[in-house]
């Protein structure tokens, strides 16, 4: 039976089959540790060890007590004699809680190394043990090599809490010895005094604290041996105690026996054996507050009973978390920038209804009746869809649930394809008609342009982007997927929070092949308008008044959907900027073609409100096909004549 040691290894049974101890094993603190945990709502913990054998093992009943608990460690460091690397890598693992398991030289070093990593404070709790002294923390700093002062380590200290067995009975009541724990104190000191101990000056010998288990230790073996004379005299075996022998098997059982059933109240409290012969006790926990120990309560592992004092006190006046709290931020387009782009297309789709009224109204006017007032009304419906995509472009998780969003992605998608479609593909069907018409060998120039032809090429792009669209929402719809970014420190909080900010997106799982697809159908279709519109650039055909100003249109929805379309998706992750960038490119786009087509129409019609003026100020005078073609001859046969110069 020893009194001294509290190594878990002694605990094995395998390898010590009589074993007892009235010191409590180091595991004893483990159980006390898990219902603080549990008592402040602690789940994610680290640990941080001295190599040595004792606290290995330790920390491994530790981890299998957390296991059972249901709390994570979330890293384990050991060191040597220099903790600095391991202390690093808590700050790392952002390590809140942490158990440290080290002798009180190596706690020093521990703590000097905290103030320097700034591992302390009101974001960090540390629990060190308990048997270490009262002042450990300010002395033989100098000796030691600490780096830090007296001030700097009575900083770091602060708020730590410590685990203890209790070696001392806590009530003043008599024990077996029929002394309490305080004349037994007395009774040591005065020992003490007389061998010559300072204990006036807390000089006192190596060991003072485990004199109540030493006491006590000698108590369990007389116990234990009473316990056995009176057995073998029961059992009538003719066998004593004098009689026993290393060899006497039978002897050696009743021995263990009686020693495993003791129990009794000695000067180190209530003294029983678990069944690995560990002394089962009380362990107190006590919490450094303003550079002095409190005690806080007594945890009774075996009743599973906490006494606890209300008396800790934590930086903050609240409890620190386990963990930083990681606040989820969503990503919104600013409420002004949505505002102001939602008035503009607004102000947009009023012009561009007040057109379609003005269009209708003067349709039997030639200058509108040249133009295809149909082509036009289809246009400004184009326009319409295309201002109201806008809209819809900055509605996001500020005004919708994240169960409606992929809604308004199909919507999205929906609108603004279709609405290009419409409004470019109006334009594009009179511009290749104009190409048809300078291009036929046999034009009759009085021919009058067949309306539906234009109506047919628009519903054929229309068909083609509804086939597309259709595909992709029945195959792979477009679904709700969240960007998330670095964490952030909040603007103001004296909480430890950081804030992960996190963006929404509208992606389909083969979203680039869709992309795609629909990139590079409107992307022919602008290719080619722009070479038509070029083609056309100079030539005027009466049956179609505004061929040039709906080139001009189509050369500018052409730069700013090629300049649009990559920069919107390099710049996808700024939603203000994306939402910013494509809002306007869709509003100047769509007033600047309604500018180029309508303003000249609605000057004629104001400046002359009577139809017949109209051909005198006209300036689309019709070339006939026999003019065009003299001039190109014109053309070619100066610049053989030029050449002839040169020669």
């Amino acid at each position: 039976l020893c009194y001294g040691a509290s190594s878990p290894a002694l605990s094995d049974r395998s390898r010590f089959p009589t074993l007892f101890r009235t010191h409590p094993s180091a595991t004893v603190h483990n159980p006390t540790r898990i219902k603080l945990m549990q008592k402040f709502g602690w789940s994610r913990v680290a640990i941080l060890q001295q190599a040595e054998e004792v606290f290995i093992s330790t920390v491994e009943d530790l981890e299998t007590r957390c296991k059972d608990a249901g709390i994570e460690i979330v890293t384990r460091q050991s060191f040597l004699s220099d903790p600095t690397d391991a202390v690093r890598n808590l700050r790392r693992q952002d390590a809140r809680i942490i158990v440290g398991l080290f002798y009180v030289v190596a706690a020093r070093r521990v703590l000097c190394e905290m103030f320097k990593q700034q591992l302390y404070g009101r974001a960090y709790v540390w629990f060190f043990i308990g048997w270490y002294e009262d002042n450990w923390y300010e002395v033989n700093l100098k000796n030691e090599n600490i780096s830090c002062t007296k001030e700097q380590m009575k900083i770091a200290a602060e708020g730590h809490l410590t685990t203890e067995a209790l070696m001392w009975n806590q009530n003043n009541q008599k024990t077996i010895s029929g002394m309490s724990s305080e004349d037994f104190r007395k009774r040591l000191n005065a020992a003490l005094i007389e061998e010559g101990y300072d204990i006036n000056h807390n000089r006192y010998p190596e060991g003072y604290q485990e004199a109540p288990l030493a006491y006590d230790a000698v108590w369990s073996v007389a116990l234990a041996f009473n316990k056995t004379m009176q057995r073998l005299t029961e059992q009538n075996s003719g066998k004593n105690l004098k009689d026993f022998t290393y060899t006497d098997k039978e002897i050696a059982n009743a021995i263990y026996a009686a020693m495993n059933s003791t129990q009794f109240l000695g000067v180190s409290g209530v003294v029983a054996f678990s069944s690995q012969g560990d002394r089962i006790a009380l362990t107190q926990i006590e919490q450094m507050i303003d550079g002095q120990y409190y005690k806080l309560g007594y945890y009774d592992t075996q009743a599973d009973n906490l006494t606890w004092f209300d008396k800790e006190k934590w930086d903050g006046e609240k409890v620190p978390q386990d963990r930083t709290i990681v606040r989820r931020v969503l990503r919104t387009v600013s409420l002004p920038l949505f505002i102001c782009m939602s008035t503009i297309s607004s102000f947009g789709i009023l012009v561009a209804v007040t057109l379609i009224v003005f269009n209708i109204w003067h349709r039997h006017r030639r200058v509108i009746q040249s133009s295809h007032p149909v082509c036009n009304t289809i246009m400004l419906f184009g326009v319409i869809i295309c201002l109201v995509s806008v809209i819809l472009l900055g509605i996001d998780g500020q005004f919708i649930t994240a169960e409606n969003y992929p809604k308004v992605c199909q919507a999205r998608a929906w609108i603004l394809s279709t609405g290009f479609t419409l409004a470019y593909g109006a334009m594009f069907s009179k511009v290749w008609r104009v190409h048809r018409f300078t291009t036929k060998t046999k034009t009759d120039p009085k021919k009058k342009v067949e309306p539906w032809k234009l109506y047919t090429m628009v519903s054929g792009l229309l068909a083609v982007d509804l086939v597309i669209l259709l595909t992709w929402q029945m195959q792979d719809p477009l679904q709700r997927r969240l960007e998330t970014f670095p964490l952030e420190d909040p603007i103001s909080s004296n909480d430890d929070v950081k804030i992960r900010p996190e963006l929404e997106h509208c992606e389909s799982h083969n979203n680039s092949v869709w992309l795609g697809v629909i990139y590079g159908f409107k992307g022919l279709i602008l290719v080619f308008g722009l070479f038509l519109a070029y083609e056309t650039r100079s030539i005027k055909v009466k049956q179609i008044n505004d061929s040039r100003y709906v080139g001009m249109s189509i050369y500018n929805v052409v730069v700013l959907c090629l300049i649009t379309a990559p920069v919107a998706m390099v710049i996808a992750s700024q939603q203000d900027a994306s939402f910013a960038f494509v809002a306007l490119a869709v509003i100047f786009c769509c007033f600047l073609s309604m500018l180029l087509i309508f303003v000249p129409k609605v000057i004629e019609v104001l400046r002359h409100p009577k139809d017949k003026v109209e051909s005198k100020f006209s300036n689309d005078t019709g070339i006939s096909k026999e003019d065009e073609e003299r001039y190109q001859k014109l053309i070619s046969e100066n610049d053989d004549l030029q050449k002839l110069i040169a020669q």
